[in-house]
C-alpha cells in the first residue's frame, strides 16, 4: 500500500485547498487506479475518502536542450497526481513525519 502513495504534494495551491475544501494532494503510482488510491490512503491516515481525482502528467512531450555537446531531445517524466477529498470533520496533519 505504501508503494501506490510517493509523496504528498505540498504547494501553495494544496495547501489552500486542504484548509478551505478538505482536499489533499498526493503524488501517486502511474498505475494506481481510484480505488487503490482510495484504500491506501484510508489504511495509511485513517480517515473516510469521499471522492478521488486523478490526473496524469508527462511521458509524451519531448524537451529539447541546446548544450555544448549539441541538441539534446529527451522527454519529460511521467507522473500521477490524486486530489482525495475527505469526509467532513477529518484532516490530514501531512507535517507531523517531516
Amino acid at each position: 500500500m505504501n508503494t501506490i502513495i510517493k509523496k504528498p504534494l505540498i504547494t501553495e495551491k494544496a495547501t489552500n485547498d486542504s484548509e478551505n475544501n478538505n482536499r489533499f494532494t498526493f503524488i501517486v503510482d502511474v498505475r494506481a487506479n481510484k480505488l487503490q488510491i482510495k484504500n491506501a490512503v484510508e489504511n495509511m491516515y485513517n480517515v473516510t475518502v469521499d471522492t478521488v481525482r486523478t490526473m496524469n502528467y508527462g511521458g509524451g512531450k519531448p524537451s529539447v536542450k541546446y548544450t555544448n555537446k549539441g541538441i539534446v531531445e529527451q522527454r519529460s517524466k511521467r507522473f500521477k497526481k490524486a486530489v482525495v477529498t475527505v469526509a467532513d470533520g477529518e484532516t490530514i496533519d501531512l507535517f507531523t513525519n517531516v
